[in-house]
C-alpha cells in the first residue's frame, strides 16, 4: 500500500469508528448467532490481554466493552453493532489456568462452530501481549484459525509497557512465528490503548475489510 491509499484507509477507518456503537447481544449458541447479512470481525485473545481497551480505543468510548464483562456474559460471543454497517465480535478471554475442564472445552467447541459457520467473518484480531509474546494458548488459537482457513491478524497489545529495544525483539519473535501460519496476515500492528498508538491502523485495517 502506497502513502496516498494508506492515508484514504485512516481516514475512512477513523469515519468509521464516529459512527454509533451498540452491544446487541451475547451469544452461547450456534443458534443464537446474528444474522450474517453484513461484514464481521473478531477480536480474540488471553484473559487481560487488553481486549477491552482496545474495542473501547476504538470506538472511542470509554465503556463500550463493559458489557462483555457483566457476569454471565463472560463465557459468551459478544456482538456489537457499528453504525448499521459492520459487526463487532468480542470472543471470551482464554488461558485461565483455574477455568473448569468443561467450560474450556465448552468454549472450544462454541468457537470453532462460529469460524466454520460464519461466511461474513472476514477477519479475526488476535491479541497478543507485547510483555509476553505468543503463548501456547495462543498457538491454539492461531492453529484452529488456520484450521478452519479464517484469516486472522496479530494485534501487539500494551506496547507502551516495554522498553523499545524489547519491545523491537519482540516484533521479530512474533513476526517469525507469524510466518508458519497460513491464514495469518503478514502485517504486524503494534498498539498501545492507553497511548492511542497504532489505533488508527487498526481502524484502516478494519475499513479495507469493509470496502474490499
Amino acid at each position: 500500500m502506497d502513502d496516498q491509499q494508506h492515508l484514504l484507509a485512516i481516514k475512512g477507518g477513523n469515519a468509521l469508528f464516529e459512527k454509533e456503537c451498540r452491544f446487541m447481544l451475547g451469544v452461547a449458541r450456534l443458534d443464537q448467532f446474528v444474522t450474517p447479512d453484513r461484514t464481521e470481525i473478531a477480536f480474540a485473545g488471553r484473559s487481560n490481554v487488553g481486549k477491552s481497551s482496545l474495542i473501547n480505543a476504538l470506538t472511542r468510548r470509554k465503556d463500550m466493552a463493559k458489557a462483555s464483562a457483566t457476569p454471565g456474559r463472560t463465557q459468551q460471543l459478544n456482538f456489537f453493532d457499528l453504525g448499521d454497517e459492520l459487526y463487532l465480535v468480542d470472543l471470551p478471554g482464554y488461558g485461565f489456568a483455574s477455568a473448569p475442564d468443561k467450560q474450556v472445552k465448552g468454549w472450544n467447541r462454541l468457537l470453532f462452530q462460529y469460524l466454520q459457520g460464519r461466511p461474513n467473518l472476514r477477519r479475526v484480531y488476535v491479541l497478543i501481549d507485547s510483555r509476553h509474546g505468543i503463548k501456547d494458548k495462543d498457538i491454539e488459537i492461531m492453529d484452529m484459525l488456520d484450521k478452519t482457513a479464517v484469516s486472522y491478524q496479530i494485534v501487539l497489545t500494551k506496547a507502551d509497557k516495554v522498553k523499545p529495544t524489547e519491545l523491537d525483539k519482540m516484533i521479530s519473535s512474533v513476526k517469525e512465528k507469524m510466518s508458519t501460519h497460513a491464514a495469518c496476515h503478514p502485517t504486524l500492528l503494534v498498539t498501545s490503548s492507553e497511548k492511542n498508538t497504532g489505533i488508527e491502523d487498526v481502524r484502516a485495517s478494519v475499513w479495507e475489510l469493509v470496502h474490499s
